[in-house]
């Protein structure tokens, strides 16, 4: 017998697939499509959770769309020695002054909750897309609750629909997954073939 939990979690995803914003799916392709044509580059920044999604994201971003990409956490002997010099709240805005973040680059976050420096979440974020910002490039995400610093400063952002809090945060990171697997594979930004896809 399905338990009640997991009737209510799958029940809560499907109101959550419903209510994503499809406008905003489709401006990150168009920007993202952009970057690739004028052959930039793509920066995910993502802490906790959300830093494992960006290694995925970089993978398939590289593999199936051709992007240029890259996740400051995906070194962990560069991560760990600009917290240990520079502090937590500066290890994405370093990295990036070290990439020399220009306005052709794309940034993409995720996040839950988009960064907020009052109340000391992921600041990190916030000083990341401060840098990014300032060089004048694109910023896009997927996050949750309000969005965060993340959905004020985004040329598109797709907020995931709270429909639970008490789940917030699983659906979040799980939806992370859905919108930039339909983001890679759209036509307008898939260049190659995946394995089983293109297996008979």
């Amino acid at each position: 017998m399905t338990s009640e939990y997991t009737e209510m979690f799958l029940k809560e995803a499907h109101q959550i697939i419903d209510g994503l914003d499809k406008g905003q799916i489709d401006a990150m392709v168009a920007i993202l499509a952009e970057c690739r044509a004028k052959q930039a580059r793509l920066f995910f920044l993502g802490v906790g959770g959300s830093a494992g999604n960006c290694s995925h994201a970089v993978n398939d971003f590289r593999k199936i769309a051709g992007i240029e990409a890259y996740a400051p956490t995906d070194n962990v002997s560069e991560l760990t020695a600009r917290t240990n010099d520079d502090g937590f709240q500066h290890i994405f805005s370093r990295w990036l002054e070290t990439s020399h973040v220009r306005s052709d680059d794309v940034i993409f976050v995720f996040s839950v909750g988009g960064g907020n420096a009052e109340k000391n979440i992921s600041a990190n974020i916030v000083e990341g897309l401060k840098t990014a910002k300032a060089a004048g490039a694109k910023v896009v995400g997927v996050v949750g609750r309000d969005g965060g610093y993340t959905k004020t400063v985004a040329d598109a952002c797709v907020v995931i629909p709270t429909v639970n809090g008490e789940t917030i945060t699983p659906h979040t990171e799980a939806f992370h997954a859905v919108v930039w697997h339909l983001i890679v594979t759209h036509p307008d930004l898939k260049k190659n073939a995946m394995k089983w896809e293109s297996t008979r």
